[in-house]
């Protein structure tokens, strides 16, 4: 069994920044590719990046790219979100998720543990 907790979620204004952090509880996690993903009220939940189990290997959505970094400390067992320029959109529940299989995937169906979520909120 794996357990993920997310927290660093919280109200910050258009612009600002903030930091997510996934705290796992398995010891493989250093052999794990790691994701996060949100979902808005009304919304499917959506992809939001990915690292490999190194760390060597990143992907981003779009809608996040050059705003967003998502990093990972094995030594930890944790994996970090950093948020810079945050929008109004970008306001939802953040969640980090464990995947099972190889590669670097965007699909939530690839991904077999999740957290509970951080709430994000980014006013305007």
């Amino acid at each position: 069994q794996v357990q993920l907790v997310e927290f660093g979620g919280g109200l910050v204004q258009a612009g600002g920044s903030l930091r997510l952090s996934c705290a796992a509880s398995t010891r493989t996690f250093s052999g794990n590719n790691m994701g996060w993903f949100r979902q808005a009220p009304g919304k499917e939940r959506e992809f939001v990046a990915a690292i490999n189990w190194s760390g060597g290997s990143t992907v981003y959505a779009d809608s996040v790219k050059n705003r967003f970094t998502i990093s990972r400390d094995n030594a930890k067992n944790t994996v970090y979100l950093q948020m810079n320029s945050l929008r109004p959109d970008d306001t939802a529940l953040y969640y980090c998720a464990k995947s099972g299989f190889p590669g670097l995937q965007i699909s939530t169906k690839y991904y077999d543990y999740w957290g509970q979520g951080t709430q994000v909120t980014v006013s305007s």
